[in-house]
């Protein structure tokens, strides 16, 4: 009797069950041909050498998916001893064509979006920032949201970022007492989310509604995980309250908006947040921003910044007491500045001008530890790339991947690249100009980071009054691990610090 549809009202000999095992393993089969042999094929001459062995597992393609999924830097550092700057990982049905190194990586940075595109890779970000933003937008809207997020970091504005900074990070530093022990990255990423808040949100959100945006925010960032990437809109636990706080988050944020705009001679904030930007922004047919939209693109800006500075400061911090000369070098800078009147105001001079070794400091973190290990784009078009005197050609289709993480520990362009040195960026030395694309950590290009500039100035108003406030020690004596099993990466492990303030 044949087989019915779910097995219903039939029955099934041995002869019946081996014929079934077999279709199973031959569907199988084809599928694992489909995925060992369909990647393989694309491309000519000049494509990629293509990389479908592993050491974790002697199955073609399988072995790769897992160790990419066990260590995608330590798999990406591999395949890049063996195979050379550009080389092509099956993975599944798709290509992965890394571009390793600065030669390799210029096509990366120079591409349009025509050649090279961000949407069709981060379009799960989608349920998080909400419609028509960033990567779900039209080209033409994009940009004016892009510019608008540009006006609001720019410099004028950054100057007045650096008191609100400096209040929150005293006002926040005020609460650890004169000595103790805490977790470091727990207590920067807390203050982080503080001055962020007061820049981007204005002074009535941050001083009446802070601790209910916290909480969304926080809901909002456990609902991206690895999962998410590859089904956004999956019926999980921690999508379902994703999709909740964005919509809290869109009603809260509404109600602040139309009060301001009901409400004009009432002062709500000093007008230079970037909420008060937003809510202005006009898209080039006329048609004004949307409160969603302005939603979004607060949540989008708190998402970039957050992960990004919370987990440099702490990387910074450690690195720094972890070598007690840099240490006393960093409180002598801090002491050397503010020599004259040791109470006065950070300003942005200071921290842009006359604070390089602390500057220095940051940036080598960031080459050591990047929070984004790769950086993703689809080629809608083929991609010429020249790399150690060989000429490639990515199909069409490829997502092509750059791995900050892997590009930035090179020898042949930093100096004992696993060496925190923040004198590599110095005079006489500057390893990071040896290439317009060595040195990537806020991106590069015409893709790079807008809020850089924001991030330094937060970074180091913060790490200024730590280090003039504070006696630090690290309780470990050694340095927290990478956690590159994170979505955003930052440390694992112990990261308190013992503190006594200082006389």
């Amino acid at each position: 009797m044949p087989i019915g549809f779910g097995g219903l009202g039939t029955s099934t000999g041995p002869s019946d069950r081996l014929l079934l095992g077999l279709t199973c393993l031959a569907i199988l089969s084809l599928f694992y041909a489909f995925f060992v042999f369909r990647p393989r094929t694309k491309g000519g001459k000049t494509a990629p050498p293509i990389v479908t062995t592993s050491p974790v597992s002697s199955l073609p393609v399988v072995g790769t998916i897992i160790e990419f999924g066990k260590s995608p830097v330590k798999m990406v550092q591999r395949c890049y001893e063996d195979y050379g700057p550009v080389f092509t990982v099956p993975f599944f049905h798709k290509r992965l064509t890394f571009l390793i190194g600065p030669e390799a990586q210029e096509p990366f940075f120079k591409a349009s979006d025509e050649v090279l595109s961000q949407n069709e890779v981060y379009g799960f970000m989608k349920p998080v920032f909400g419609p028509g933003i960033v990567y779900d937008a039209s080209k033409k809207n994009r940009q004016v949201q892009f510019q608008s997020m540009a006006h609001g970091l720019r410099t004028a504005r950054l100057k007045g970022y650096t008191a609100k900074i400096e209040k929150e990070t005293r006002q926040f530093l005020e609460t650890w007492g004169e000595s103790g022990e805490l977790d470091l990255f727990h207590a920067l990423s807390e203050l982080t989310i503080l001055t962020s808040s007061r820049c981007l949100h204005g002074d009535d959100v941050r001083e009446n509604l802070f601790k209910e945006v916290s909480e969304l925010y926080h809901d909002l960032d456990k609902g991206l995980t690895p999962l998410t990437v590859f089904f956004p809109n999956a019926p999980t636990a921690v999508h379902k309250k994703r999709n909740a706080a964005r919509e809290k988050m869109v009603e809260l944020f509404s109600k602040v908006i139309k009060n301001r705009r009901d409400n004009p001679n009432v002062k709500h904030s000093d007008g230079t947040d970037i909420l008060s930007v937003f809510m202005d922004t006009k898209y080039k047919d006329g048609t004004a921003i949307t409160d969603e939209q302005v939603t979004g693109l607060l949540i989008a800006l708190l998402f970039a910044g957050q992960h990004t500075s919370c987990i440099t400061s702490t990387w910074t911090s450690l690195f720094i007491l972890n070598n007690p000369g840099i240490t006393k070098r960093i409180v002598e800078e801090q002491n050397g500045v503010f020599d004259s009147d040791p109470d006065a105001a950070v300003d942005y001079k200071m921290v842009n001008e006359d604070m390089p070794l602390l500057h220095n400091s940051m940036k080598e973190a960031l080459r050591l530890c990047p929070p984004l290990i790769l950086l993703i784009r689809q080629a809608l078009k083929e991609v010429k790339v020249t790399a150690a005197g060989k000429n490639y050609t990515i199909p069409k289709g490829d997502m092509v991947l750059i791995s900050p993480s892997v590009g930035m520990r090179i020898p042949e362009v930093f100096k004992e690249p696993n060496t925190f040195d923040p004198d590599r960026f110095g005079p006489g030395r500057e390893e990071d100009k040896s290439s317009p694309f060595a040195y990537m950590g806020f991106g590069g290009g015409m893709h790079s980071c807008m809020g850089q500039n924001f991030a330094f100035v937060q970074v180091k108003t913060i790490l200024s009054v730590l280090f003039r406030e504070f006696e630090l020690e690290m309780v470990s004596k050694t340095m927290p691990e990478i956690d590159y099993a994170a979505m955003v990466v930052g440390p694992k492990g112990d990261c308190r610090v013992r503190y006594k303030r200082r006389c």
